[in-house]
């Protein structure tokens, strides 16, 4: 496996990370525990070092899995995980607010029990608090840099001027939002002050939640428990008329002799060596397919008609519900 630096970190990870999720459960179905268990150690034989979790997913539950199986490789690899809300650490759900300045040595203290770690490589901001200001969020992060229980702050889904704020309190070396063919408001600012300031950038949700691997049409249908059946840009006449994108991927795919899944992730790739995706998978060939896009290499001519594309159809629908969007910082 190939590997990429995170911006000036020096953080060095392999170039396709793992996003964990969807093992606790997130999208239909709970995945068996074993063979998520199986599927993280398989990840490690195959050379990823780039592990993603959250208090929130599960809630507890998926941290509780990363920390079981990757314990033993701890020296290995970097996991990444992330706070926001308050959860219940007794019935393990949200309790309606988010975490404040003074609650943040807390919840760390949880994430570093589940995880079996005597520090946290990468620590998130899952989500910026309105209500706080975020010099005070960074510093409250700063405070466990400096206590031992973290290495690094990161921020998801925040604006340009959000990370510049943070980073002048506490170095920011990760910025994690969503990125791909379909969603591409990062480029309006955020990868800017990422290449200015020197920070990595990752990828959440590269292949759309699925959508980019063409495995998604207009008969597909989503359970009720599945996040997509609540996304406006995965029904109706939206999903219709988004095929259109798709389609063209898989054209593009079948004359590399590719996936339209590795097409999405090479695009991704190509453009900045900083980039580094973390596509969630609960099956063992979705995970050695999403591996493999790390050899792809895209012509410039490709990436052009790629960048044409995704400029050229317009996506319809919310990436998100608007409940889950009002919480982007974007």
């Amino acid at each position: 496996m190939q590997k990429r630096t995170l911006g000036s970190s020096g953080l060095e990870v392999s170039a396709i990370g793992l996003g964990c999720m969807t093992m606790t459960g997130g999208y239909s179905g709970m995945p068996d525990r074993q063979d998520m268990i199986t599927l993280l150690r398989a990840a490690v034989d195959r050379g990823v070092t780039f592990f993603d979790t959250a208090e929130a997913y599960g809630p507890h539950a998926n941290e509780e899995l990363v920390g079981e199986v990757l314990a033993p490789y701890a020296d290995q690899v970097v996991i990444a995980t992330k706070f926001a809300q308050d959860i219940d650490p007794v019935e393990r759900k949200p309790r309606g607010r988010m975490l404040r300045p003074e609650d943040v040595a807390g919840a760390v203290d949880g994430s570093l029990q589940r995880l079996r770690l005597d520090v946290i490589d990468l620590y998130y901001q899952h989500r910026v608090n309105p209500d706080v200001p975020i010099e005070e969020m960074a510093g409250a992060v700063k405070d466990l840099v400096d206590a031992g229980k973290v290495k690094r702050f990161g921020m998801s889904e925040a604006a340009e001027d959000t990370i510049r704020r943070a980073h002048a309190v506490q170095p920011v070396i990760a910025i994690q939002s969503e990125y791909n063919l379909w969603w591409r408001r990062p480029e309006q600012g955020v990868l800017a002050a990422c290449a200015e300031l020197g920070i990595g950038f990752v990828p959440f949700s590269p292949l759309g939640k699925g959508f980019l691997t063409g495995t998604v049409d207009t008969t597909t249908s989503f359970a009720a428990n599945d996040l997509r059946a609540q996304i406006p840009r995965f029904s109706g006449e939206a999903l219709e008329h988004n095929l259109a994108l798709v389609e063209e991927v898989k054209a593009i795919a079948a004359a590399k002799d590719a996936t339209p899944g590795q097409i999405a992730l090479a695009w991704l790739l190509a453009q900045q060596p900083w980039i580094v995706p973390i596509p969630g998978t609960t099956k063992l060939h979705r995970l050695e397919e999403n591996l493999a896009a790390a050899d792809v290499t895209l012509s410039e001519a490709e990436l052009d008609q790629l960048n044409d594309l995704s400029s050229r159809i317009e996506i319809h629908g919310g990436r998100y519900p608007d409940q889950l969007e009002a919480q982007t910082n974007l």
